[in-house]
């Protein structure tokens, strides 16, 4: 069947929606090559984990206030204000004296980022028509194609020629710019017109609370899986886990837990995959530059595979739409788990880094290819007027699935960073940790279903 017509008008919002994504994503891939060195500068190893972490827990409270705020105020206001958000957010980590400070930078930056994703969408939900929205997924996906290309060499090139400080710096005018222009076609779609009762505002209202809640629950965990004092680290643990469990479980689909059959499996499924990713995504830049030597341009390159088969996995998976979701998402946390096993050779010093770029492109290509039918069948259970929940609830899945692995990878480098175990050792436990989620996905895969 020939596809419905685009507008000129979607077209041009097709086009600013792309370019939002290509911010976040530039932004997020330099600033992951760059981290190494910030790190190391500013005596902040142990803080490596809660700054990855950080930018993921703003990420998830944002995730859910911005699809309340665009479901009832509309998307224009709420891009802004992400984009400003972003942009201090940027100004604080260049100007950071401290990591506590860089931390508190990329905090800013992932609460813009959060705005932006449910926002992106709720318009492909809204604007387009239903036979164009899986391309339209896909096309957001490849707005990480560029920034997977050009954003770690332009993050090492920064941070050796002119310091890590400019790759924040650098950052501040195209922010400016990519909200100018994407901002302008969105204008046309106001807030929802259909009439919220008092209870339902009030509930809104309530889940942006909660979802503060659960980001808090999991920052405490996050922040004592660094003490060294173990009584501290099981305190905090535990009191950090009994409030995010049952905030979690009023944001996120009843059944998430269980991955039960239909949007809870959907939910668990990307929660596994966007955490099977990190746990090796996030440290392979880290080992690189500790147990290699790389520089800071090689340390990103490393991992830019993984960036281009994720594309190209989504592409496959939107143009070949006919196989199921069940079997794509299986697929891929098949290929996701093996990426693991094949990249784990990189803790050894002899080991050939451009090995460990083919084996990360397998997992990157895994998750491509799981990433775009998990998107169309949550959104399948989107009915008009709650694009903007539904979308958060799977951008709050990955948001939190990148900052507890984010948070559990760095507790383990800040054990090494006080002598405790060998670096490499703590690699390997994150990379064993990611591989036993795959493994745990590919089973939750068999609920994998959109809505009848």
């Amino acid at each position: 069947m020939t596809p419905t017509p685009l507008t000129a008008h979607q077209r041009l919002l097709a086009a600013g929606l792309v370019l939002g994504v290509t911010l976040v994503a530039f932004e997020m891939t330099a600033a992951v090559t760059a981290l190494p060195t910030i790190a190391e500068e500013l005596g902040g190893d142990s803080l490596y984990g809660v700054a990855l972490a950080a930018y993921t827990l703003a990420n998830l409270v944002a995730l859910v206030a911005g699809g309340r705020f665009a479901d009832r105020r509309g998307p224009t206001p709420t891009f802004l204000v992400a984009i400003v958000t972003f942009v201090i957010g940027l100004l604080v980590a260049g100007f950071a004296q401290s990591m506590g400070v860089v931390v508190i930078g990329r905090a800013l930056q992932g609460a813009g980022a959060g705005g932006f994703a449910p926002i992106a969408y709720l318009l492909v939900k809204r604007a387009f028509p239903d036979d164009r929205q899986a391309m339209m997924y896909a096309l957001l996906s490849a707005g990480w194609v560029l920034p997977s290309l050009v954003a770690p060499a332009f993050g090492g090139i920064v941070t050796e020629q002119f310091g890590w400080r400019w790759v924040f710096f650098a950052i501040v005018p195209m922010a400016v710019a990519v909200g100018a222009m994407a901002s302008l076609p969105m204008r046309r779609y106001g807030p929802h017109d259909m009439l919220e009762s008092p209870d339902g505002a009030r509930a809104g209202n309530l889940r942006i609370l909660v979802a503060f809640g659960a980001a808090s629950g999991v920052a405490a965990v996050v922040v004592s899986l660094r003490s060294a004092n173990m009584a501290a680290l099981a305190v905090g643990t535990l009191a950090g886990a009994a409030l995010a469990i049952p905030t979690l479980r009023r944001l996120l689909p009843a059944g998430v837990f269980i991955a039960r059959t239909g949007q809870p499996a959907v939910v668990a499924s990307r929660f596994l995959a966007t955490a099977t990713f990190m746990g090796v995504d996030g440290f392979v830049p880290l080992a690189a530059a500790r147990v290699h030597g790389a520089t800071p341009t090689v340390q990103g390159f490393v991992i830019i595979g993984a960036a281009l088969t994720w594309t190209l996995g989504q592409t496959l998976s939107a143009k070949n739409h006919h196989v199921s979701a069940r079997t794509a998402v299986r697929l891929g946390f098949g290929l996701l788990m093996l990426g693991v096993v094949l990249v784990s050779p990189v803790l050894w010093s002899g080991w050939p880094l451009w090995a460990t770029f083919v084996a990360w492109s397998i997992g990157g290509l895994g998750m491509g290819i799981l990433f775009n039918p998990t998107t169309v069948a949550a959104m399948s259970y989107a009915t008009e007027g709650t694009e903007g929940d539904v979308s958060s609830q799977v951008q709050l899945a990955d948001a939190l699935g990148f900052s507890l692995m984010g948070g559990i990878g760095g507790a383990t480098v800040a054990f090494a960073d006080r002598g405790s175990l060998a670096l490499e050792s703590a690699l390997l436990l994150s990379f064993g940790l990611a591989a036993t989620l795959a493994l745990v996905g590919i089973l939750a895969s068999r609920g994998v279903r959109p809505a009848p």
